[in-house]
Protein backbone atom coordinates (compact mmCIF):
# COMPACT_ATOMS: atom_id res chain seq x y z
CA UNK A 1 0.00 0.00 0.00
CA UNK A 2 1.26 3.54 -0.70
CA UNK A 3 1.37 5.30 2.50
CA UNK A 4 -0.88 8.67 3.58
CA UNK A 5 2.29 10.05 3.85
CA UNK A 6 3.61 9.65 0.36
CA UNK A 7 0.03 11.57 -0.83
CA UNK A 8 0.38 14.55 1.24
CA UNK A 9 2.07 17.60 0.93
CA UNK A 10 1.68 18.81 4.38
CA UNK A 11 2.27 15.83 7.11
CA UNK A 12 1.69 16.87 11.04
CA UNK A 13 3.18 15.17 13.36
CA UNK A 14 1.99 16.59 17.10
CA UNK A 15 4.32 14.45 20.18
CA UNK A 16 4.17 14.35 23.85
CA UNK A 17 6.83 13.77 25.13
CA UNK A 18 6.31 12.00 28.23
CA UNK A 19 8.68 10.17 30.66
CA UNK A 20 11.76 12.49 31.09
CA UNK A 21 11.18 11.89 35.00
CA UNK A 22 10.38 8.45 35.02
CA UNK A 23 13.70 7.67 33.00
CA UNK A 24 15.81 9.93 35.17
CA UNK A 25 14.41 7.86 38.39
CA UNK A 26 14.98 4.73 37.10
CA UNK A 27 18.53 5.31 36.73
CA UNK A 28 19.04 7.01 40.39
CA UNK A 29 18.93 10.66 38.51
CA UNK A 30 17.96 14.09 39.63
CA UNK A 31 14.42 14.47 36.99
CA UNK A 32 16.72 17.14 35.63
CA UNK A 33 18.72 14.94 33.96
CA UNK A 34 15.58 13.16 32.40
CA UNK A 35 14.85 16.33 31.03
CA UNK A 36 18.50 16.80 29.81
CA UNK A 37 18.10 13.93 27.74
CA UNK A 38 14.22 14.68 26.74
CA UNK A 39 15.95 17.83 24.91
CA UNK A 40 18.66 15.65 23.22
CA UNK A 41 15.53 13.14 22.39
CA UNK A 42 13.59 16.56 20.72
CA UNK A 43 16.73 17.65 18.63
CA UNK A 44 17.33 14.07 17.24
CA UNK A 45 13.72 14.12 15.87
CA UNK A 46 13.61 17.32 14.77
CA UNK A 47 16.46 16.65 12.49
CA UNK A 48 15.24 13.27 11.46
CA UNK A 49 11.68 13.86 10.51
CA UNK A 50 11.93 15.99 6.91
CA UNK A 51 13.26 12.64 5.64
CA UNK A 52 10.83 10.94 7.07
CA UNK A 53 8.21 13.04 5.20
CA UNK A 54 6.96 15.24 8.30
CA UNK A 55 6.21 19.01 6.97
CA UNK A 56 5.29 20.26 10.62
CA UNK A 57 6.47 18.68 13.90
CA UNK A 58 4.52 20.13 17.24
CA UNK A 59 6.51 18.89 20.55
CA UNK A 60 4.81 19.45 24.03
CA UNK A 61 7.27 20.66 26.20
CA UNK A 62 5.66 22.62 29.38
CA UNK A 63 1.74 22.76 30.19
CA UNK A 64 0.12 24.87 31.82
CA UNK A 65 -0.93 22.52 34.28
CA UNK A 66 3.04 21.99 34.75
CA UNK A 67 2.99 25.34 37.16
CA UNK A 68 2.22 23.21 39.85
CA UNK A 69 5.05 21.32 40.06
CA UNK A 70 7.81 22.09 42.11
CA UNK A 71 9.57 25.48 41.75
CA UNK A 72 13.23 23.93 41.70
CA UNK A 73 11.92 22.05 38.66
CA UNK A 74 9.68 24.37 36.81
CA UNK A 75 12.75 26.93 36.87
CA UNK A 76 14.89 24.11 35.76
CA UNK A 77 12.94 23.47 32.67
CA UNK A 78 12.54 27.36 31.97
CA UNK A 79 16.18 27.43 31.98
CA UNK A 80 16.79 24.02 29.90
CA UNK A 81 14.20 25.49 26.82
CA UNK A 82 16.06 29.27 27.03
CA UNK A 83 19.61 26.90 26.54
CA UNK A 84 18.04 24.96 23.91
CA UNK A 85 16.13 27.68 21.96
CA UNK A 86 19.91 29.61 22.58
CA UNK A 87 22.20 27.12 21.76
CA UNK A 88 20.57 25.08 18.75
CA UNK A 89 18.95 28.57 16.71
CA UNK A 90 22.49 27.49 14.55
CA UNK A 91 21.69 23.87 13.55
CA UNK A 92 17.97 24.96 13.02
CA UNK A 93 19.22 27.21 10.11
CA UNK A 94 21.25 24.95 8.56
CA UNK A 95 19.00 22.43 8.54
CA UNK A 96 16.20 24.57 6.90
CA UNK A 97 14.05 24.56 10.24
CA UNK A 98 11.23 27.16 10.87
CA UNK A 99 10.49 27.39 14.59
CA UNK A 100 8.09 28.60 16.09
CA UNK A 101 6.29 28.86 20.22
CA UNK A 102 2.93 28.18 20.85
CA UNK A 103 1.38 28.78 24.22
CA UNK A 104 1.02 31.97 26.96
CA UNK A 105 4.04 34.11 26.74
CA UNK A 106 2.99 36.35 29.87
CA UNK A 107 4.09 34.18 32.61
CA UNK A 108 7.78 33.15 30.69
CA UNK A 109 10.80 34.47 32.39
CA UNK A 110 12.02 37.38 30.77
CA UNK A 111 15.07 35.57 28.56
CA UNK A 112 12.82 32.45 27.85
CA UNK A 113 10.70 35.31 26.03
CA UNK A 114 13.88 36.82 24.38
CA UNK A 115 15.02 33.38 23.26
CA UNK A 116 11.85 32.54 21.79
CA UNK A 117 11.97 35.41 19.90
CA UNK A 118 15.31 35.47 18.89
CA UNK A 119 14.53 31.99 17.61
CA UNK A 120 11.23 32.64 15.63
CA UNK A 121 12.97 35.59 14.07
CA UNK A 122 16.35 33.87 13.06
CA UNK A 123 14.55 30.69 11.67
CA UNK A 124 12.09 32.57 9.30
CA UNK A 125 13.40 31.49 6.46
CA UNK A 126 13.16 27.53 7.36
CA UNK A 127 11.31 25.66 4.60
CA UNK A 128 11.84 22.30 5.52
CA UNK A 129 10.09 22.08 8.66
CA UNK A 130 8.12 23.54 10.91
CA UNK A 131 9.24 23.31 14.05
CA UNK A 132 6.45 24.02 16.37
CA UNK A 133 7.43 23.84 20.30
CA UNK A 134 4.52 24.26 22.90
CA UNK A 135 5.55 25.83 25.90
CA UNK A 136 2.87 27.14 28.80
CA UNK A 137 0.55 25.46 26.50
CA UNK A 138 -3.39 24.61 27.12
CA UNK A 139 -5.81 23.73 24.32
CA UNK A 140 -9.02 24.43 26.37
CA UNK A 141 -7.54 27.81 27.15
CA UNK A 142 -6.42 28.52 23.24
CA UNK A 143 -9.92 27.54 22.07
CA UNK A 144 -11.54 29.94 24.71
CA UNK A 145 -9.49 32.51 23.35
CA UNK A 146 -9.77 31.57 19.48
CA UNK A 147 -13.53 31.31 20.54
CA UNK A 148 -13.70 35.21 21.75
CA UNK A 149 -11.66 36.50 18.90
CA UNK A 150 -13.23 34.50 16.06
CA UNK A 151 -16.40 36.19 16.39
CA UNK A 152 -15.16 39.02 14.75
CA UNK A 153 -15.04 37.05 11.40
CA UNK A 154 -17.21 38.20 8.87
CA UNK A 155 -17.37 34.92 7.53
CA UNK A 156 -17.45 32.29 10.59
CA UNK A 157 -16.36 28.79 9.48
CA UNK A 158 -13.98 25.65 10.78
CA UNK A 159 -11.36 27.06 8.81
CA UNK A 160 -11.99 30.52 9.44
CA UNK A 161 -11.55 29.36 13.42
CA UNK A 162 -8.65 27.07 12.56
CA UNK A 163 -6.19 30.25 10.99
CA UNK A 164 -7.16 32.17 14.30
CA UNK A 165 -5.84 29.62 16.26
CA UNK A 166 -2.72 28.89 14.21
CA UNK A 167 -1.76 32.42 12.88
CA UNK A 168 1.60 31.27 12.36
CA UNK A 169 0.40 29.81 9.11
CA UNK A 170 0.83 26.01 10.47
CA UNK A 171 -1.43 23.48 8.78
CA UNK A 172 -2.97 22.77 11.93
CA UNK A 173 -4.96 19.57 11.59
CA UNK A 174 -2.66 17.18 12.66
CA UNK A 175 -2.25 13.43 10.88
CA UNK A 176 -0.21 11.49 13.72
CA UNK A 177 -0.22 12.41 17.72
CA UNK A 178 3.00 9.94 18.97
CA UNK A 179 2.67 10.12 22.33
CA UNK A 180 5.59 8.30 24.42
CA UNK A 181 5.81 7.17 28.15
CA UNK A 182 2.75 4.57 28.23
CA UNK A 183 -0.23 7.53 29.42
CA UNK A 184 -3.03 6.99 27.01
CA UNK A 185 -4.38 10.27 27.09
CA UNK A 186 -4.12 13.87 25.01
CA UNK A 187 -3.54 16.00 28.65
CA UNK A 188 -5.22 18.87 26.78
CA UNK A 189 -2.77 18.50 24.10
CA UNK A 190 -4.12 20.28 20.21
CA UNK A 191 -7.94 19.11 21.15
CA UNK A 192 -9.44 21.04 18.40
CA UNK A 193 -6.19 20.00 15.54
CA UNK A 194 -6.26 16.31 16.57
CA UNK A 195 -9.97 16.06 15.49
CA UNK A 196 -9.52 13.15 13.07
CA UNK A 197 -5.54 12.71 14.32
CA UNK A 198 -4.49 8.98 13.99
CA UNK A 199 -3.13 7.96 17.85
CA UNK A 200 0.30 6.15 18.59
CA UNK A 201 1.25 5.61 22.41
CA UNK A 202 4.02 3.62 23.14
CA UNK A 203 5.33 2.53 26.23
CA UNK A 204 9.12 4.23 25.36
CA UNK A 205 10.03 6.95 27.66
CA UNK A 206 11.09 9.93 25.81
CA UNK A 207 14.76 10.46 26.35
CA UNK A 208 15.06 6.61 24.56
CA UNK A 209 12.89 7.76 21.73
CA UNK A 210 14.99 7.86 18.57
CA UNK A 211 13.98 7.72 14.93
CA UNK A 212 13.28 4.23 14.08
CA UNK A 213 11.04 5.05 16.28
CA UNK A 214 9.29 7.82 14.90
CA UNK A 215 9.63 5.78 11.16
CA UNK A 216 7.81 2.79 12.77
CA UNK A 217 4.82 5.05 13.67
CA UNK A 218 4.83 6.58 10.21
CA UNK A 219 5.17 2.87 8.54
CA UNK A 220 2.06 2.45 11.04
CA UNK A 221 0.25 5.30 9.75
CA UNK A 222 0.37 4.68 6.49
CA UNK A 223 -1.20 1.34 6.66
CA UNK A 224 -4.58 2.94 8.20
CA UNK A 225 -7.25 4.14 6.35
CA UNK A 226 -7.98 7.55 7.11
CA UNK A 227 -12.10 8.11 6.36
CA UNK A 228 -13.21 10.65 8.08
CA UNK A 229 -16.32 9.73 8.73
CA UNK A 230 -16.95 8.04 5.52
CA UNK A 231 -17.33 4.25 4.65
CA UNK A 232 -14.40 1.90 4.17
CA UNK A 233 -12.58 1.66 0.44
CA UNK A 234 -13.10 -1.25 -1.55
CA UNK A 235 -9.89 -1.88 -1.16
CA UNK A 236 -10.05 -2.04 2.65
CA UNK A 237 -13.32 -4.39 2.86
CA UNK A 238 -11.86 -6.72 0.43
CA UNK A 239 -8.19 -6.93 2.56
CA UNK A 240 -10.43 -7.41 5.62
CA UNK A 241 -12.64 -10.60 3.96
Amino acid sequence: MQSYVDKKAEFHVAVIMDGNGRWATRRGLPRSAGHQAGVRAARRISLAAPDLGVTTLTLFAFSSDNWRRPSAEVNALMSLLQHYLGCELERLIENGIRLTVIGRRDRLPAGLRTAIHQAEQGSTKGRRLNLRIAIDYSSRDAIVDTALRWYADPAPSREAFGRVLAPEGADTDVDLLIRSGGEKRLSDFLLWECAYAELCFLDTLWPDFDPDDLAAAIADFGRRERRFGALPSAAALAAAE
